[in-house]
């Protein structure tokens, strides 16, 4: 591997002649649909309607589909942002690698740990979901079966197919998240024929709708879409990465908007007059599914569900262990975490530390008792102040590079801004009101984290002085 290459393209956008660092991992593998595969395998779009719209719905009643709304426009800003960037740098190290270029080293590292630990607590979060939908799928069976060892081979799966071969991953996650999202289509699809080709207009008109519910269900239907961006951590193995990688970006925030409001649409008009509130229904395609006369899908949807959580678990050691080894060729973790495997190229090492900090806080959870629902609301929850903050700071480094290169225009300043703002209003979303026990303490597990990271920071910069 050429060093040199290395030592300056990472550093920072570069033009779109610029050659792609590799890093020893397989260069230019992944076609286009396999590079936007991973995008959408992290978001997981089948989790949603099963897990996320009830909640949305519980918060936000029929304004479930205005925080959707709202949620899709505030991902799409950011989304056309990570993807100006993308349009001029290519590297594993995803949104970490384009703040390095344009904000100070203290803030790119930031941005590094901010993005590693929204990963892995998204990891740890979809595994909370299979938890979940596997002892629904068990029934009966389901007590006899430790969560722990549940886990450790949704775990254990998903790091042997992110150490054996990227275009493995990509295939995999592609089948099984289209298969899940097309089983929800079906029902969707068939409960709107069911109530009529009409607008249902009392879904628009928002009576009685509290607007502070709204604004909380705004907050957890960004949740939906964390991950839109883990695309860019595939710069050296996508082909023709500064076209393929901005399109699967943008296409991937888009086309999952338009999934989840439809799906919320669809639940929300197939529950109207149903015993029980959508909110409260803790497998709402169960009773769609009856309702539509094919009661067989909810079961089906169920499965899909629960391999499309083994999929985003995938996607998160595949993005995660990308951000590693960027953060070890730039002295931000050891060193050992550069290694490549021989034969398969990819980050061997850091797929299974990776897949190991996401399992330890799900098997802790896991043996206090805490069931796999609120193990996937918690480290959601914790995952979502990773993301803003990394969103937030790759945001401002396109303004700072767009200034320094002399092309930052009114255009791109209202972009970034509205961007910024709209990431913001998410984070302030997750402290006031302040929310309930044990989701109060969240914030303070987050500072800690980055508080933590600031030092180790501190220490090796330190060492790296000392040692020049």
């Amino acid at each position: 591997m050429n060093q040199s290459t290395v030592g300056t393209i990472a550093d920072g956008p570069k033009t779109a002649t610029s050659p792609t660092p590799s890093y020893g991992l397989q260069q230019q593998v992944l076609s286009p649909l396999e590079t936007l595969a991973q995008s959408i395998s992290l978001i997981a779009p089948s989790t949603t309607p099963a897990l996320t719209v009830p909640l949305v719905f519980g918060l936000a009643a029929a304004g479930a589909g205005l925080a959707y709304v709202i949620a899709t426009a505030a991902i799409f800003l950011v989304a056309l942002c990570v993807a100006a960037f993308a349009r001029e740098s290519a590297s594993p190290g995803s949104l970490y690698s384009y703040a390095c270029g344009s904000l100070s080293p203290v803030f790119s590292a930031i941005t590094a740990w901010a993005l590693f630990f929204a990963y892995v607590t998204t990891a740890a979060s979809v595994l909370g979901g299979f938890l979940n939908f596997s002892y629904v799928l068990l029934g009966s069976f389901g007590p006899h079966v430790p969560p722990i060892a549940l886990s450790l081979f949704a775990v254990a799966a998903s790091m042997f197919v992110a150490y054996r071969d990227i275009r493995i991953s990509a295939r995999l996650m592609m089948a099984i998240e289209a298969t899940s999202m097309f089983l929800i289509a079906v029902v969707i699809a068939i409960t709107l024929f069911k109530h009529g080709l009409h607008l249902d207009v009392s879904q628009f008109r928002l009576r009685g709708v509290s607007m502070q519910g709204v604004r909380m269900g705004v907050m957890l239907a960004i949740f939906s879409f964390v991950g839109f961006e883990s695309a860019t951590t595939l710069g050296s193995e996508a082909r023709d990465p500064l076209k393929t990688i901005p399109r699967a970006v943008i296409f991937s925030a888009l086309l999952s908007g338009c999934f989840f409001l439809v799906c919320v649409y669809g639940e929300v008009l197939g529950f109207r007059g149903s015993p029980i509130s959508l909110g409260d229904s803790a497998a709402p395609f169960h009773y769609l599914s009856e309702q539509a006369g094919i009661s067989l899908a909810g079961k089906l949807i169920d499965i899909g569900v629960l391999v499309s959580m083994f999929a985003a678990t995938l996607a998160c050691v595949i993005a995660a262990s990308r951000v590693l080894l960027l953060m070890a060729h730039k002295g931000l973790v050891h060193s050992r975490l550069k290694g490549i495997h021989a034969s398969s190229e990819t980050p061997g090492f850091a797929s299974v530390l990776t897949t190991i900090f996401a399992f330890v806080p799900v098997a802790i959870l896991a043996h206090r008792g805490v069931t796999g629902a609120d193990i996937y609301g918690y480290m959601g929850t914790l995952a979502v102040f990773g993301f803003l903050t990394a969103y937030t700071l790759a945001v401002i480094a396109l303004a700072v590079h767009l200034y320094r290169e002399q092309r930052l225009t009114a255009w791109s300043i209202l972009l970034c801004l509205a961007a910024v703002l709209a990431m913001i209003a998410g984070l302030l979303g997750n402290l006031f009101p302040v929310p309930p026990a044990p989701y109060r303490y969240f914030p303070y597990v987050y500072l800690a984290y980055v508080a933590v990271a600031l030092i180790w920071y501190w220490i090796a910069s330190r060492r790296e002085t000392h040692s020049i």
